[in-house]
C-alpha cells in the first residue's frame, strides 16, 4: 500500500513545533515503531498526542528520544489519547503521574484505556458470540489464553486522570489549531486532529501507508443490534478524509507522507477484492465467519486469529449491510448470498 505515498521529512514537522518520537512495538501487524507527537504549546508546555507503548522498551526509547531533543515530559499541559489501543496510550498513566497533566480521549474508548474494556473479559464474557461465528472450543480456549496473558502486561490509566475529547472541539498549539474529529472503524473511540490552514492531518491509526487499519472485531458495545460494525463505520469516516485537501498525513506508525487520496482509494479497492472473494465462496454453499478464513487468508497464523476473524467479519458485516448476503441463524450463524 505504501507505493501510493511519499514519505515527508520530519523537518516540516518541527518548523509547526512537532516533534515525532518513534516507540518500538513488539507485534508486526502494527505496521512498524508506533508515533508519539509531542506538540509545542504557547506557554513552553507541551501537549501529548499519543504515548506510546509501557513495554521496558518502549518506555527506555521515550525518555531516550525526548531527551535527546530536549522535550521534558514533565512539562505537558495535556495528554490526547488518539484511541484505546495499547501501543498509543501505554505511558499515559505514568506520564500523568509525572507530569500531573490530564489524559483525555473520546467517551467511545474510555472502557478501553481504564480497564474496563479488556479483550479478554469481554472474550469470556462474549464467548457465545465467537461460538456463533463457528469458532471450535479448542480454538477459544488458545485465543482466551493469549488475551489473558497480554492484559497482565498494560497499565491503564485511573479515571480521576481522564478527561474528555469530543467532536467539533477545537485544541489551540503554539504555531497552530486543530479541530477533534471523530472517526469511528479502527476502534469506536478513535480521534484525529484536523490542521485545516496548515492543510495537516494527525491520522493516527485511521490512515497508515504501510498497512491497513484493521478493522477490529469489538464488543465494547454489545453484540446483536449494538454490536460495533467496525468496517462500515470506517468506510464512512475514510470517505470524508478522502475529499481534504491535505500536504502531510501524520499517521500513528511511520513516517509523515502525502498522497492520502491515491493510498485510500487503493484500500477501498482493496477491501473490494476481498468482498468479491467472499461472495464467489458464499456461491458455492452457506459458511460461518470461522469457515470463510481460508478465503482470505489461506494460511492460519494462530498469533493472528483475532485479526482474521475480525477482517472476515467486518467485509461480511459490509456486505450484509449492502443487502448481498443474508445471515441464517442457527446455533452457528452462516452467510448466504440474498
Amino acid at each position: 500500500m505504501h507505493g501510493a505515498t511519499v514519505d515527508l521529512d520530519d523537518g516540516a514537522l518541527t518548523a509547526l513545533g512537532i516533534h515525532r518520537l518513534e516507540i518500538p512495538v513488539p507485534f508486526v501487524e502494527a505496521g512498524g515503531p508506533a508515533n508519539v507527537y509531542v506538540i509545542e504549546d504557547a506557554d513552553g508546555r507541551y501537549t501529548l498526542f499519543d504515548t506510546g507503548i509501557g513495554t521496558p522498551d518502549g518506555i527506555a526509547a521515550l525518555r531516550g528520544q525526548a531527551a535527546e531533543r530536549k522535550l521534558d515530559l514533565r512539562k505537558l499541559s495535556r495528554i490526547v489519547v488518539s484511541h484505546g489501543h495499547l501501543d498509543h496510550f501505554g505511558n499515559a498513566q505514568m506520564l500523568s503521574e509525572e507530569s500531573g497533566a490530564r489524559v483525555f480521549i473520546h467517551d467511545a474508548d474510555v472502557e478501553k484505556i481504564a480497564g474496563d474494556a479488556r479483550f479478554a473479559a469481554l472474550l469470556k464474557k462474549h464467548r457465545g458470540y465467537f461460538v456463533r461465528l463457528g469458532v471450535p472450543a479448542e480454538t477459544l480456549d488458545l485465543m482466551q489464553a493469549a488475551a489473558d496473558r497480554q492484559s497482565n502486561q498494560i497499565r491503564y490509566v485511573e479515571r480521576s486522570r481522564l478527561g474528555p475529547l469530543r467532536e467539533g472541539e477545537v485544541l489551540q498549539f503554539k504555531h497552530f489549531e486543530v479541530v477533534v474529529k471523530h472517526l469511528p472503524g479502527h476502534t469506536p473511540g478513535l480521534v484525529c486532529l484536523y490542521a485545516e490552514q496548515q492543510r495537516v492531518f494527525f491520522a493516527d491509526d485511521h490512515v497508515l501507508a504501510r498497512v491497513s487499519p484493521n478493522p477490529l472485531l469489538d464488543l465494547s458495545q454489545g453484540e446483536g443490534a449494538t454490536k460495533f460494525r467496525a468496517l462500515a463505520r470506517y468506510l464512512e469516516g475514510a470517505k470524508w478524509v478522502r475529499d481534504l485537501e491535505l500536504d502531510a498525513v501524520l499517521p500513528g506508525h511511520g513516517p509523515a507522507f502525502r498522497g492520502h487520496r491515491e493510498l485510500l482509494d487503493g484500500l477501498f479497492a482493496f477491501y473490494g477484492v476481498r468482498q468479491e472473494k467472499l461472495m464467489t465462496r458464499l456461491a458455492e454453499s452457506p459458511a460461518s465467519v470461522f469457515e470463510l478464513l481460508p478465503t482470505l487468508f489461506p494460511r492460519r497464523d494462530p498469533g493472528r486469529l483475532v485479526l482474521m476473524l475480525s477482517e472476515v467479519l467486518a467485509n461480511v458485516e459490509v456486505l450484509e449491510d449492502l443487502g448481498r448476503v443474508t445471515a441464517l441463524e442457527g446455533e452457528i450463524v452462516r452467510y448466504a448470498p440474498s
